[in-house]
């Protein structure tokens, strides 16, 4: 990726500070400013001409937008968002200064949760224990060992491990859901019976997260939940929330 012109990182309201002593991309770290457009503003630097993904600019950018949410509602930009220049991004502003606003409205006071449902690959004791038909194939396997009979029966093993994880994933959806402003859907991800993440309130970010560990200690047999957060309300600032789907993928 390369790239020159404006690199954009945030849109907050007009006049939020900005982070003392917070650089942005680039090596040395370019020097951030605010460009204005009514009631908006959006967070930028000039963009470096050799702009990649590296760590260290990966990193500062979302350094960058977690100390903007401590000032107020913040709308972040994806890793290398470019402009052609500020005339570009204070158009881009006024055409849709009334939306823009009513995002950050909605998102004032919260922060981004994802949380990620995967099979829980160490349950298999619990699989044959519980499945029949696992059962019979392993057993099947033992008396006439082959290719074709430990192929059955590790698709089998493996279909039942997504359908357990596929219902602890509709079940901690369904508890989790009341403790958050909204839920958004995220991709599909190969190995995910679910990808989804929530809108919850900063003050009770605590309290999810604790309910989240403590569902995941209890359903350890049945999937492992991976955690990421509090985060930059990133599946939050295009859409309202959207179902969840759950199930393979």
């Amino acid at each position: 990726m390369t790239a020159d012109g404006v690199y954009v990182y945030a849109i907050t309201r007009a006049g939020t500070a900005l982070p003392e002593g917070q650089g942005g991309v680039g090596g040395p770290p370019a020097r951030l400013r605010s460009v204005r457009q009514g009631r908006l503003a959006a967070v930028v630097s000039d963009a470096p001409p050799d702009l990649r993904a590296r760590r260290r600019d990966l990193l500062a950018h979302q350094d960058l937008l977690m100390r903007l949410m401590d000032e107020g509602p913040v709308l972040p930009m994806r890793f290398g968002t470019v402009a052609p220049g500020e005339d570009a991004v204070l158009r881009q502003l006024a055409a849709d200064e009334s939306g823009h606003a009513a995002a950050l409205k909605r998102l004032a006071g919260c922060h981004e949760i994802n949380l990620k449902a995967l099979a829980a690959e160490d349950a298999l004791a619990d699989v044959v224990a519980e499945d029949g038909t696992v059962r019979r194939l392993r057993d099947a396997a033992r008396r006439r060992p082959g290719y074709e009979a430990s192929l059955r029966l590790g698709e089998a093993v493996a279909a039942a491990l997504a359908r357990r994880a596929s219902d602890a994933g509709r079940r901690v959806l369904r508890e989790l859901t009341p403790r958050a402003r909204a839920v958004a859907a995220g991709p599909q991800v190969q190995g995910c019976a679910l990808n989804v993440s929530f809108l919850v309130e900063r003050d009770a970010g605590d309290a999810f997260l604790a309910e989240a560990h403590r569902f995941a200690g209890a359903n350890r047999g049945h999937v492992e939940l991976r955690l990421a957060g509090p985060l930059p309300c990133y599946s939050f600032v295009a859409a309202e929330a959207r179902p969840a789907p759950v199930g393979g993928g």
